[in-house]
C-alpha cells in the first residue's frame, strides 16, 4: 500500500482522496507556421504537498518527490519552495491545502513540462494556481493564475519554451481543479493567431501499490520518454526548417533562488 506521512491539516479540507493517478494523453496541436500535431500517453500524480506518497521500499525508484525539481531547487521542502514564490507576490495561504499535478521522479529522472499547484486558503477556499514550466534548457517559471470559475486564467508569456516561438502573446489557461477526470488546456495567442494548443486529458486511478505498479509497465520511464517525446519532435520541425528563435537570458523570479 502507498503511504504518506502523517500530517495535521486545517479544517475543513476537501474530502478528494489523494494521492492519485491519472493515466493521461497528452495533446499538442501547432497550426503556424507550420501544422503539426502529436499525442502521448503517460500518467501523472495528484499529491498533497505536506502529505508525500512514500512506496514499499522495493517500488521506490519508480516514484519520489523531490522538493529540488521545484521552484528554486534549494529548498527543504514543496511548501517552502512554492510559499517563497507566493509571498514575494504578496499572497499568503495560512497553512491551506495545496495539491500538486505532477510527475515523480522515477528510476533517478524527472522532467515536468508543466506542474500545477492548486493553493486554496485555511477555510477550503481556491485562492490561487501556480503554473510551473520547465523547458529543456534545465530552466523553470512560474506564472501566478487567478482562474475564474470556469477554471480560465489568462497571463503574458514570459518563458521561452520553444524554440520555434518568440517570447510574446499570451497564454489562455484551463486549470479546473482535477476530480474524475483531468482536463487541462494551455493554448498560445499572439495577436488574432493561435499558433499553438496543448492539452491534458484523463482519468483518476487509485494510487495503490499495485496501481503505481500497472501504470508503470504501460508506461516504461514514463518521464524519460516525456522528455524524448519532445525533443524527437523539435527535430522534426527543424529538419522541416522551420525558423529557431533566439533564447534569451533567463533570470530567476523573485522567490525561486
Amino acid at each position: 500500500m502507498v503511504t504518506a506521512s502523517t500530517v495535521s491539516t486545517p479544517a475543513p479540507v476537501r474530502a478528494r482522496q489523494v494521492p492519485a493517478l491519472y493515466e493521461c494523453v497528452v495533446s499538442h496541436a501547432r497550426t503556424a507556421p507550420l501544422r503539426h500535431a502529436f499525442q502521448h500517453r503517460t500518467y501523472m500524480w495528484l499529491i498533497d504537498i505536506d502529505d508525500v506518497p512514500v512506496l514499499p521500499r522495493a517500488l521506490r525508484p519508480l516514484a519520489r518527490f523531490e522538493a529540488r525539481d521545484h521552484f528554486g531547487g534549494a529548498d527543504r521542502s514543496l511548501r517552502a519552495g512554492l510559499e517563497g514564490f507566493l509571498a514575494a507576490r504578496g499572497v499568503r495561504l495560512d497553512g491551506g491545502r495545496v495539491l500538486m499535478l505532477a510527475h515523480a521522479r522515477v528510476l533517478g529522472y524527472v522532467f515536468n513540462p508543466l506542474t500545477l499547484y492548486w493553493c486554496h486558503g485555511p477555510h477550503g477556499d481556491l485562492v490561487a494556481v501556480v503554473a510551473e514550466v520547465h523547458n529543456t534548457y534545465g530552466e523553470r517559471h512560474c506564472y501566478l493564475l487567478r482562474p475564474d470559475a470556469r477554471g480560465l486564467a489568462v497571463v503574458p508569456k514570459e518563458f521561452y519554451v520553444s524554440p520555434f516561438f518568440p517570447v510574446d502573446g499570451t497564454y489562455r489557461m484551463r486549470v479546473p481543479e482535477p476530480s474524475e477526470r483531468l482536463d487541462v488546456s494551455v493554448q498560445l495567442r499572439r495577436g488574432a493567431e493561435r499558433p499553438f494548443t496543448a492539452t491534458l486529458r484523463g482519468a483518476r486511478r487509485p494510487a495503490t501499490t499495485g496501481g503505481v505498479l500497472a501504470a508503470a509497465l504501460r508506461h516504461p520511464w514514463s518521464t524519460a520518454a516525456v522528455s524524448a517525446g519532445i525533443r524527437r519532435h523539435g527535430l522534426w520541425l527543424f529538419l522541416r526548417r522551420l525558423p529557431v528563435r533566439p533564447r534569451p537570458s533567463h533570470c530567476l523570479q523573485e522567490g525561486m533562488k
